[in-house]
């Protein structure tokens, strides 16, 4: 964690992949998912973490249908969270229903 007060950063909770080419959404319950990636050259990923701030605890929440890496996400007013790009040109939503 990046406090921009003291310029400090800070060690907190651990992901259940390594990940390279991911990206994270602050969702608007103020979690982070996190999205897809590279795991270190092995394969890329379809699977998403769920990082809850208060605790530093990532829990995986659910399989994208593809694998991606080098994607783009947007946090929607609704609070789902829009998936697209990568290896594939389909279109994935994540959010509450």
């Amino acid at each position: 964690m990046y406090n921009p007060s003291t310029g400090n950063w800070t060690a907190t909770g651990n992901l259940n992949f390594e990940r390279t080419w991911y990206t994270a959404s602050l969702l608007t319950d103020g979690q982070v998912l996190v999205e897809g990636g590279d795991n270190l050259g092995i394969d890329d990923l379809y699977i998403n973490e769920l990082y809850d701030l208060s605790t530093g605890n990532c829990t995986i929440v659910y399989s994208m249908n593809y694998e991606r890496t080098d994607h783009m996400t947007c946090v929607l007013e609704n609070g789902k969270v829009l998936v697209a790009g990568a290896s594939d040109t389909s279109i994935e939503l994540y959010g509450p229903l």
